[in-house]
């Protein structure tokens, strides 16, 4: 029996592994199922202890896909088939260990084994290389880092006590550690286009900015929101604010969408001060980092910057209530282990506003896992 166990145990590893990649999927599209109905009866069918024991050790394929990035493998390998022995010297690998993780990446689909034990990159794995659209590579390197992963070492610490995980690992927040650390800045910027690549068409699709005249992007790091909605909306020009040292790494993503003579770029701290004489303001995954406390401060510096009849944007994911599957609960506890921020329902949101003085007039929904929520001032 035991050995029946085993064999069925290992059997279902894919298949758990196949269902966290429907999870991953799903965090940019919640219009997608969180998994699908085939994969969900697979996975429900197992017993309970198996389930478990794929949800906790789903950690296992998150650090072989690491390892893959920070080595630089795809790039190595390019459009040929090579084996570890010729990858070896140019990833600083020990060979015979480097092939038992070209294995372990074929069998995910990333790789692909040819003969004479080498590998080449499949379409998935060519998502891998630095140079790919949708900073894959810069995300898994982001999420992967001692910084970042390091702080659900001690989720525990920040359910019962409801401080940061990254506090207890770095000794001070995150968003000051980014400061400190240019390079990981950069590289966080890049993720958040990676994890949230789909968004900003979306929401450049779902509402019509082109009643305004000035769209001020508070927080907007490089500017990937605030390109998207003047790409598609001819009217508007743009302000973009940030820190000084997220912004610099702005004008060549500007540049590259081809809006750069339409955005101002301006730096500076919004819990001091946001850009004045704006009719729309938007706040793209800059509420969900914050308590209450500074969420009221942000909004109170956008309330009194804005013209009178401004409208304001919170574009974040809006909880559904019950026991619907939504990636934002399993972002909120991230939102727990980092920053201290959180996720929030949209009665969550109508509170928050009314506090800030502001009137939530309507969410409206995306194809993406974002809605935007659109306030006025009261």
């Amino acid at each position: 029996m035991q050995r029946d166990l085993t064999r069925h145990y290992e059997g279902t590893m894919l298949k758990g592994v196949c269902c966290m990649r429907v999870r991953l999927n799903s965090y940019t599209s919640c219009r997608k199922p969180y998994m699908t109905e085939p994969e969900h009866a697979s996975f429900q069918s197992l017993p309970p202890h198996v389930q478990l024991i794929q949800l906790g050790t789903a950690y296992w394929t998150s650090r072989v896909v690491y390892a893959a990035a920070k080595l630089g493998l795809a790039d190595q390998i390019g459009g040929g088939a090579k084996s570890a022995e010729e990858l070896a010297g140019s990833v600083g690998a020990h060979a015979p260990s480097l092939h038992r993780l070209m294995r372990a990446l074929a069998s995910l689909g990333i790789l692909t084994e040819r003969p004479e034990r080498r590998f080449a990159l499949t379409d998935l794995g060519r998502a891998l290389t630095t140079a790919a659209p949708g900073s894959a590579r810069a995300t898994l390197l982001t999420v992967g880092s001692h910084w970042f992963d390091g702080s659900f070492d001690h989720i525990v610490h920040s359910i019962q006590t409801g401080e940061t995980g990254f506090q207890k690992a770095q000794a001070m927040p995150v968003f000051e550690y980014l400061a400190q650390h240019p390079e990981d800045a950069t590289l966080f910027s890049e993720t958040m286009v990676g994890i949230h690549g789909e968004e900003p068409p979306a929401v450049a699709a779902a509402y019509d900015f082109s009643a305004f005249e000035t769209v001020v992007d508070v927080g907007g790091a490089t500017g990937n929101m605030l390109a998207a909605i003047l790409t598609r909306h001819a009217r508007p020009r743009g302000i973009l604010f940030d820190r000084p040292h997220v912004v610099g790494d702005a004008p060549a993503l500007l540049q590259s969408k081809g809006v750069i003579d339409r955005v101002t770029i301006e730096a500076g701290d919004f819990f001091e001060t946001v850009p004045i004489g704006g009719d729309a303001y938007i706040l793209s995954h800059i509420i969900h980092d914050w308590g209450e406390d500074q969420c009221l401060k942000i909004l109170g510096h956008v309330r009194q910057a804005m013209k009178p009849d401004g409208h304001l944007f919170i574009v974040e994911m809006v909880l559904p209530a019950g026991d619907a599957p939504h990636p934002g609960k399993m972002l909120d506890i991230v939102m727990l282990v980092l920053p201290g921020g959180q996720e929030r329902t949209e009665a969550e949101y109508r509170s928050l506003l009314a506090k800030a003085n502001f009137r939530l007039k309507r969410i409206v929904p995306t194809d993406s896992a974002v809605s935007v929520i659109e306030a006025v001032p009261t």
